[in-house]
């Protein structure tokens, strides 16, 4: 099929860089800006919620989410992205990419709006509606994941594909940060404008009435930037890729990537009812050929995200913890409940900004020099060594004149997530899978990853308690310390090092070179090699 596809397909992948590759990476950023804005943004207002309506009269400290209800309200979004990711991945191979791309971005905008406007006075039916619209607004961003990273592989030329889906990837670190100069903003403008004692000084009046618009605010901001591109998510054409290979329309293909590339490419007509007849790479999913071809690949990008995740959501959605344990944050008695939103989402933003966000950056400029299996390695080896070093000697770092080190060393595991394993899942699954599973696939090693997210939303959370019951939060029973969860998250680190050598080098190589669409055809490697010397106007 390969020859017969030769034209279009080579066109995209020597295409030079320019104006539509930028916009591709802007409107597929801005959904995963939001994505991570509405994922993360729940753990900067989740103990303002505990403050509001989980209050005890007489109690020595603020209320708090009851275990369950905490688990709910962190993890249900994580259900939501799995089922999304596992759907829409499947669907975008099927309809198209585009064509589910717009039902997404709908979805996030409208959820993110419902979920501020959680009705009710009753801490049970807040709870509800907040967690129901929580759990469709993950199935929205779900889809994010394949549709994007498909997308923005099969637009890219095979020189810079590597930076192009990891600059789309890199824009969650930019919705990381947002969240939390959101939360700053309206938690400071609000602070100032009805101000209250410390719940030492007057439990009940800590918490002003006012704060209930603080959370729904900062939830609700997220459907913004989505509404923002979704005339432009609308706009954009369907995938040559898609068109050519699923579909086996090779005129419209041609069409559709004359105009985005702004060359004339042959229609090659004569080609398309020999592409129709084809059919020596059309097995399944479930078919032994797979397992021959792709059956390790996918246990790779599937388990090594699986992994990564258990890590890295459970240190994003619980560092307040971690930054209260060793007093970084003061005690909640300390401070009234706009305060304590205020400190929390200025420490995270910190983190975001010194760690998270350079990550990203430094794999968007390194990913095509080094190579996606580096980098892998390297983020997972030193994600090891830091959790490790933080570990180990866990009360040193609890000490007041070494908590500063602690910070930084802890930033340094976010930097090594994001200069590594947290982009790399992301870019490889989608260049290394057949046209019309890469959708699917990608979305099975996404939803493998957010599998791993829950696990360490709900396992952190209860993990992390002391082992003494009587210094547990209220309702938790005790649990290992944060030290030991710390030493467990560096050897569930140890584990993706190892599974990454599971993981093709996909660096430099066209995707029908790495998906082997081209196996069996003669010659195959003779015109991989010498299909992008010239282009047919």
């Amino acid at each position: 099929m390969a020859k017969d596809q030769l034209q279009v397909l080579n066109a995209l992948d020597v295409a030079k860089t320019q104006l539509y590759h930028f916009t591709a990476i802007v409107i597929a950023g801005m959904g995963f800006f939001t994505d991570a804005y509405d994922l993360f943004c729940i753990s900067l207002v989740t103990k303002l919620l505990g403050r509001i309506y989980y209050h005890h009269d007489g109690a020595p400290k603020p209320g708090t989410l009851p275990p369950n209800v905490s688990a709910a309200v962190n993890g249900v979004a994580f259900c939501g992205t799995l089922a999304g990711q596992l759907f829409f991945g499947w669907l975008g191979d099927k309809m198209g990419r585009k064509r589910v791309y717009g039902m997404t971005l709908m979805m996030m905008v409208i959820c993110s709006i419902a979920s501020g406007l959680s009705f009710g006075h009753t801490p049970k039916s807040v709870m509800t509606t907040l967690c129901f619209f929580r759990f469709w607004l993950g199935f929205g961003i779900g889809g994010d994941y394949p549709l994007s990273a498909t997308i923005m592989s099969e637009y890219a030329n095979k020189k810079t594909r590597g930076a192009f889906i990891a600059a789309v990837f890199a824009m969650q670190g930019f919705g990381i940060l947002a969240g939390g100069m959101v939360a700053i903003i309206v938690s400071a403008a609000f602070k100032g404008a009805f101000p209250a004692q410390t719940y030492q000084a007057d439990p009940l009046g800590s918490t002003v009435s006012q704060a209930d618009f603080v959370w729904r605010i900062i939830l609700m901001f997220g459907a913004i930037p989505a509404a923002m591109t979704y005339y432009w998510r609308m706009k954009m054409p369907e995938t040559a890729r898609y068109t050519a290979l699923v579909a086996k329309n090779l005129k419209q293909a041609a069409n559709d990537m004359s105009k985005v590339l702004q060359v004339d490419i042959e229609e090659e007509q004569e080609k398309v009812e020999n592409v129709s007849q084809n059919t020596r790479n059309e097995f399944g999913l479930f078919s032994k050929e797979f397992l021959r071809r792709h059956g390790l690949h996918l246990l790779g990008t599937a388990s090594t995200w699986f992994l990564l995740d258990i890590a890295f959501y459970s240190q994003n959605l619980f560092q307040k913890d971690i930054f209260s344990a060793i007093g970084w944050i003061p005690p909640a008695q300390t401070m009234n409940a706009l305060e304590e939103v205020y400190k929390i989402a200025r420490a995270q933003t910190l983190i975001a900004l010194c760690s998270t966000v350079p990550g990203y950056w430094f794999t968007v400029f390194f990913i095509d020099k080094i190579g996606r299996f580096a980098i892998q390695l390297m983020g997972f080896f030193f994600m090891t060594v830091f959790m490790f070093a933080l570990a180990i000697p866990y009360h040193h770092w609890t000490l007041k004149d070494n908590r500063i080190g602690f910070v930084i060393m802890y930033s340094l595991t976010f930097f090594f997530a994001n200069f590594g394993p947290n982009a790399t899942t992301f870019v490889v699954p989608a260049e290394i899978f057949p046209a019309r599973l890469r959708s699917t696939c990608h979305g099975i090693s996404a939803a493998a990853g957010k599998a791993g997210a829950m696990i360490g939303a709900f396992g952190f959370l209860y993990a992390a308690q002391p082992t003494d019951r009587k210094k547990a939060d209220a309702g938790y029973p005790a649990g290992i310390g944060v030290r030991n969860s710390l030493i467990v998250l560096g050897c569930v680190n140890f584990l993706g090092m190892v599974f990454t050598f599971l993981v093709p080098e996909s660096k430099g190589k066209s995707l029908e070179e790495m998906s082997r669409e081209n196996e069996g055809e003669e010659e195959s490697g003779t015109e991989m090699k010498n299909s992008g010397r010239t282009v047919p106007v």
